[in-house]
């Protein structure tokens, strides 16, 4: 079973996340965020290791922040909408974090900003 975190912005001092699902295994990368119809307020999905993603077969848009080995943000997709391809980081990134759209811009959450992934939900974080 895949753990459940919360993924805070150390930069801003704010949760991201706090139902974050780890997808470390070939199968749960493969399936990602299919068949989902959303993404509920604090959910969302780390994806690694990773450097490139998709949303083809997707029904709605996301967030995507591309992460460095250490959880630093290197690259940002504001509302990724279905059915298309992101970029390939392959030298820059080792995780994709996957949030409800309009996540990052109401965090200003930008390049550069340090994460930091805890074990289990937030108990604090809004329901």
């Amino acid at each position: 079973m895949a753990r459940l975190l919360t993924v805070v912005n150390e930069t801003r001092g704010v949760i991201l996340g706090h139902r974050v699902h780890e997808a470390a295994s070939f199968w749960a990368r493969a399936r990602g965020l299919l068949g989902r119809r959303s993404l509920g307020e604090g959910e969302g999905l780390l994806l690694y290791p990773c450097w490139a993603i998709h949303s083809y077969g997707m029904r709605f848009e996301f967030d995507a922040l591309y992460l460095h080995r250490g959880y630093r943000v290197v690259h940002i997709i504001d509302r990724m909408p279905p059915n298309r391809r992101g970029p390939s980081m392959r030298k820059r990134a080792f995780a994709v974090l996957e949030l409800p759209a309009g996540t990052a811009a109401a965090t200003k959450t930008r390049v550069g900003d340090q994460l930091a992934l805890r074990q289990g939900t937030n108990p604090f974080a809004p329901e």
